[in-house]
């Protein structure tokens, strides 16, 4: 596998839409192992379809890599800026007999007894083609612009990329471009081709599966580190069972020969769960930034990250968070709705008890707790219904952070209301 010269790697996506989590698995594959080997990652836009060329595309890819960091060596470099070094490589082929205009495009059709083979990274396995079962294919369109097959040849060629890290999808047409480096005179590149990212059901991830674009995830609350620490597990495995890992960490123990061979099922309550760890392990300061960040135009969330209580309110809440989106909610003091009749004898009948037990006082954590807990016993209340009468709310964050943050006054306003 261990090349001599420096490892080099590209992502290279083409402008045509939201950048696909699978898309950015890629990358980030890409990414890992050329950090793992300190070697560099360019960035190549491959922009040659014109026809489904997207507006704003190649900036949300950008924007995406720039959020993830994700850096990439060097200059950008735009496929659709090359068009006369693809027509000189072509050029060369028609001389040579390999290539052949046909239909106004130029085509390239391999011979049926060659074959064509390599040792793919991902299980260290050989993959062997003959040219009779290879397609006759086009290099270069009817509008002067190359096709993938051609440009990414060349490209990978005349930058010096000694690594090729793509979706096993692309398999198939490796052939096709061993065959154009033989025919070029020039040396191959490594070639890995990473597993199918699936959904629960097994079949092809997709929307409705919650594969969406990586900027959909981040405005669904979900965090850098999260969704890469995710991405990696898809399909990587560093052996034992650590799970959490960051950035660092994934770059000092990515191996190629550890990416599986099998594919990966896209498990969005593991997404979440690992997103949750990750909102916990971050320093209060750092989460209470991005909830600015996240939340920028509501007023309430911001007046409370900014009160003398924002460090009690966002570990409380942090403990409790799956997402960014979550802590809204959270910290809602709102009633979510009236009690029942029942609720109300309930909240009567807890109100005399803390009074009788707590004093007029304020109720001081542990007593309050304990009070609580007695209530709960003696009364056969379910700590649940408690906490709603109390709060307001099924869910939120704790009693103890509330009784820290509002006292006591406001849980006797909740359970005196109507």
């Amino acid at each position: 596998m261990e090349s001599l010269k420096k490892v080099k790697v590209r992502f290279a996506p083409s402008p045509t839409g939201s950048l696909h989590i699978g898309s950015v698995r890629t990358a980030f594959f890409n990414y890992l192992f050329a950090k793992s080997q300190k070697g560099e990652f360019i960035l190549r836009i491959e922009d040659t379809d014109q026809k489904r060329f997207v507006q704003g595309a190649e900036e949300e890819i950008l924007e995406t890599l720039n959020w993830l960091t994700l850096e990439y060596s060097g200059e950008i470099v735009h496929q659709s800026e090359r068009l006369k070094i693809y027509k000189e490589h072509v050029d060369l082929l028609i001389d040579k007999k390999i290539a052949f205009e046909k239909d106004g495009a130029v085509w390239v059709k391999v011979p049926e007894d060659k074959k064509l083979e390599w040792v793919d990274l991902v299980g260290n396995k050989k993959i062997s083609f003959l040219g009779k079962d290879v397609d006759e294919f086009v290099i270069l369109k009817s509008d002067g612009f190359p096709t993938y097959h051609l440009a990414n040849v060349v490209d990978d060629h005349l930058m010096g990329i000694t690594h090729v890290l793509r979706g096993e999808e692309w398999t198939t047409s490796t052939p096709k471009h061993l065959y154009l480096y033989e025919c070029f005179g020039w040396e191959a590149p490594f070639f890995a081709h990473l597993p199918i990212i699936l959904g629960a059901d097994k079949s092809k991830l997709s929307k409705r599966h919650g594969a969406k674009s990586a900027l959909d995830y981040r405005s669904d609350g979900y965090i850098k580190e999260g969704l890469l620490n995710f991405l990696a597990l898809l399909g990587w495995n560093p052996g034992g069972d650590k799970e959490q890992m960051s950035l660092e960490e994934m770059i000092s123990l990515f191996k190629i020969e550890d990416v599986n061979t099998a594919n990966s099922i896209f498990d969005v309550k593991k997404l979440e769960w690992l997103n949750s760890v990750w909102i916990r392990s971050l320093e209060s300061k750092d989460l209470e930034n991005r909830l600015k960040d996240f939340y920028p135009k509501n007023n309430e969330v911001t007046k409370l990250l900014d009160s003398s209580s924002s460090n009690i309110i966002i570990k409380a809440a942090a403990s409790r968070m799956r997402v960014l989106w979550d802590f809204e909610k959270l910290v809602d003091i709102n009633k979510e709705r009236v009690f029942t009749n029942e609720e109300k004898e309930i909240a009567k009948s807890l109100l005399e008890f803390l009074v009788n037990d707590l004093g007029d006082s304020d109720w001081q954590d542990e007593k309050f707790l304990a009070a609580l807990k007695n209530f709960s016993k003696e009364k056969n209340v379910p700590f649940k219904i408690i906490y709603f009468l109390l709060s307001g709310k099924e869910q939120g964050i704790g009693l103890l952070e509330l009784n820290q943050i509002y006292k006591k006054d406001f849980f006797v306003n909740n359970l005196n209301s109507e």
